[in-house]
């Protein structure tokens, strides 16, 4: 498998803005001009090409997928392998994907089936996203599994030259929605005041899988994959309690969104500027990867407050 280091980066750049219909794009979007609220995405029709590729394996593990190329299609056709739950627009749900090069048949990426890979989208509005990928992934929620076949058109058009795949390659994209990633139970307790936050852990088993909970929703710009973002933040040891570091009692913080651990990451993509966030994650998506450090094995719970963020490029 050829693998595309910024591929699953652009993808997100693409999906998280999906559910932000009513801000402008900040980061790198993918695909045609027209926008894919100008379509219906809840709606693309099957055909010849999306119907000849085999799909097999559980949902939420990687799958097996044969076609035979050169696939040619002149708009995004769709199956849906899998029906899933419904979940309402706006809502952060967790995705893994494979993606194909239609046109050779090379498999470009498979991203979010191993330990420790999250990507996360708004299931929502679909603007400012690559037709093709809006036409795919649709109304789907929790326990879908869905294939799409996309012309170059409406896939990553003349930015796809960036990653070795021409303007004109069809696509073969097959996405796994895993979850929704809301925090509804067992949420710490947010106290103190907005200089000096508290974070009690309730006494309860520590959350497996990345939780996101937003305690106020700002109103400023949103927070793309590829920003840099200016936060305020207090981490917690689930299992310990206790507190390993915060900036509060000293300045904000301004980093890429890229330049930390991925559940920190995942928490802030899709964001607005104001907003104040509590995220839970397993170690695998903290510090599971440090070997040596002493977070590697402790589920990590982090407050954030976005304070500002500067758009990529």
């Amino acid at each position: 498998m050829r693998r595309i280091p910024a591929l699953s980066l652009v993808l997100a750049s693409a999906l998280v803005l999906a559910g932000c219909a009513s801000e402008p794009a900040t980061t790198p979007t993918a695909g045609a001009e027209t926008p894919a609220s100008d379509v219906a995405v809840c709606d693309a029709p099957a055909g010849a090409a999306a119907e000849s590729i085999t799909v097999t394996g559980e949902v939420g593990a990687a799958p097996t997928v044969e076609f035979a190329a050169p696939l040619e299609v002149s708009e995004t056709e769709r199956v849906v392998v899998e029906q899933g739950d419904e979940v309402e627009p706006g809502t952060l749900v967790a995705a893994a994907y494979t993606l194909y090069n239609g046109t050779t048949g090379d498999q470009l990426e498979s991203f979010g089936y191993a330990e420790g890979e999250t990507l996360t989208y708004f299931r929502g509005d679909y603007d400012n996203i690559g037709v093709g990928f809006a036409k795919t992934l649709g109304c789907l929620g929790p326990g879908s599994r869905v294939v799409g076949v996309i012309p170059g058109s409406e896939g990553f058009g003349a930015q796809g030259e960036q990653l070795g795949i021409s303007a004109d390659d069809v696509l073969v994209f097959v996405v796994d929605v895993l979850g929704d990633t809301a925090w509804t139970t067992d949420v710490p307790e947010v106290g103190g005041t907005a200089e000096a936050p508290t974070v009690t852990i309730p006494d309860a088993p520590a959350p497996t899988d990345l939780r996101i909970t937003v305690l106020t929703e700002g109103d400023g710009a949103v927070v793309g994959p590829a920003d840099s973002v200016t936060v305020n933040y207090l981490g917690t040891d689930w299992d310990t309690r206790e507190i390993f570091d915060e900036s509060y009692s000293k300045q904000p913080a301004t980093f890429q969104v890229q330049g930390v651990v991925q559940g920190f990451s995942q928490a802030l993509i899709g964001q607005k500027v104001g907003s104040r966030v509590l995220v839970t994650m397993p170690p695998a998506l903290g510090y599971g990867a440090s070997q040596g450090n002493a977070l590697q094995n402790s589920t990590l719970v982090f407050l954030i407050d976005i304070v500002d963020v500067t758009p990529a490029g």
